[in-house]
């Protein structure tokens, strides 16, 4: 949500005279590596987390550690520069004084590889084809969310009470996969075309929507709920505590939905100031 509304922060920014359109462009740019790196050092966090729980090491493997390791202060630092970037546009007594010397050493490099958003988001409407592919695949991801992840919550509300509950979350790596595939995508997307959706009132409902559904998750996990239905076996009941957890899921991925259906029909709701 924070790169999201950094454009319409742009928006407000760019009608004063005083900050040059490079200095944001700059800022943008190192948001977009540093969320990149955010999103893989997340996607090695969970799949260290799965694989202990898994294997049952108590404890995540140390190659694994030292991946995450790097990649947490490769972020850190990358996260840094963003946080200078937008320091340089709304603080010209810095400003001023960096635009005597030019960039060098670890910062100057970084600046070599930061996408200029401009380009970036040309490259993401390349093609048609390009595009229907990235929907495609936004489409593919989401389906492999809600199969695993549906099926689950729908044994724990009572349905399909044949089955047990250990086979059916075996299938949760399938899940973080496709929800991979989604947040990758949906970024591309947002990059593609960032004022069509930073000014859709059904797009900001569904990010909300999103990260309840996360907060849902940590509280399943966390709490005793999903203990209490790990070893549920054929014909058992959950407890009432997973219902709600699982209710609230498939309520709130039905709002994820419709709400992605509806941002067309929802463009330029919000005003832009």
């Amino acid at each position: 949500p924070t790169f999201f509304s950094g454009v319409g922060a742009q928006g407000a920014i760019r009608k004063d005279a005083a900050v040059p359109a490079s200095l944001i462009e700059r800022h943008e740019g190192a948001a977009i590596l540093a969320l990149f790196f955010m999103e893989v050092t997340g996607a090695l966090a969970l799949v260290g987390l799965w694989r202990r729980d898994r294997l049952f090491t108590g404890k995540p493997g140390s190659s694994n550690l030292a991946v995450i390791l790097c990649f947490s202060i490769v972020t850190a630092g990358l996260m840094a520069r963003v946080g200078a970037t937008g320091g340089d546009i709304r603080h010209p007594e810095i400003r001023l004084a960096q635009e005597v010397t030019k960039e060098s050493g670890v910062s100057g490099i970084v600046s070599i590889f930061e996408p200029s958003p401009g380009k970036f988001t040309d490259l993401m409407l390349l093609s048609k084809w390009w595009w229907a592919f990235m929907m495609d695949l936004h489409f593919v991801g989401l389906a492999l969310l809600i199969g695993t992840v549906g099926i689950l919550d729908l044994r724990m509300l009572g349905f399909f009470k044949q089955l047990p509950i250990a086979p059916l979350h075996r299938l949760t790596p399938w899940a973080m996969a496709g929800f991979g595939v989604n947040t990758l995508t949906g970024i591309l997307a947002f990059i593609g075309m960032p004022n069509y959706y930073t000014f859709d009132a059904a797009f900001w409902l569904k990010m909300l929507a999103l990260l309840l559904l996360g907060l849902n998750a940590a509280a399943f996990y966390l709490s005793n709920a999903f203990n209490s239905v790990e070893h549920l076996g054929p014909g058992e009941d959950a407890p009432a505590l997973a219902k709600f957890f699982a209710a609230s899921s498939l309520v709130l991925w039905f709002a994820v939905i419709a709400l992605g259906r509806y941002i067309q029909s929802f463009t330029d709701t919000i005003p832009v100031q």
